[in-house]
């Protein structure tokens, strides 16, 4: 794992689409029992090189109903985005992860993770990545159907400040998903 987070760490493959250059930020441990899997960094992530180290992770983590230090932890969380790297800005938020990390970085990340009871998956990107046909015609019927998805993947819509919108037209989410969401991290945990 030590050989892959750092080979992980030295990628380059789509340098030239990154306006920042790269900084992969991904963290696993072979021990972690829940995967994260997000869209990519934002800018204030490629400065520090922490994952969900801004207001969308402050919300996950009020989500999951765990502290800085259980978040931190790989042997209780790993964090893979669907683009290791800060793909650029877009008209509103930022550009879609690039699609060469998934494929490259993936299945040699999860494979060395025999523990993982649960894999997490925030936003259209990642929901469509892993669930392929399964998943719904949107994001809001995808995760209105999380129980169809368990016990592997729990889909959920991503905890940017950007998509307060959708959550107050969904306020079902906030009171039906994220206990049941709480209630399973903590099984795990």
């Amino acid at each position: 794992m030590k050989e892959l987070l750092h080979n992980i760490s030295q990628c380059a493959i789509c340098k030239a689409h990154l306006p920042l250059g790269p900084r992969p930020v991904a963290t696993a441990n072979i021990k972690s029992k829940i995967v994260i899997i997000g869209q990519a960094p934002g800018t204030k992530v490629h400065q520090s090189g922490i994952p969900w180290d801004d207001q969308s992770g402050k919300k996950l983590r009020q989500w999951l109903n765990v502290t800085e230090e259980q978040f931190y932890n790989t042997e209780n969380f790993a964090i893979i985005p669907m683009g290791f790297c800060y793909p650029g800005k877009a008209k509103t938020g930022d550009l879609p992860p690039r699609p060469e990390c998934a494929p490259q970085w993936h299945q040699q990340l999860l494979d060395k993770m025999p523990n993982v009871e649960l894999i997490i998956l925030i936003g259209a990107y990642a929901q469509q990545y892993y669930l392929k046909e399964s998943a719904k015609r949107t994001l809001t019927e995808t995760v209105g159907e999380y129980k169809s998805y368990l016990p592997t993947y729990f889909p959920i819509p991503h905890p940017s400040p950007t998509n307060r919108f959708w959550r107050s037209k969904n306020p079902w989410f906030e009171e039906l998903v994220v206990p049941e969401l709480e209630k399973k991290v903590k099984e795990i945990l």
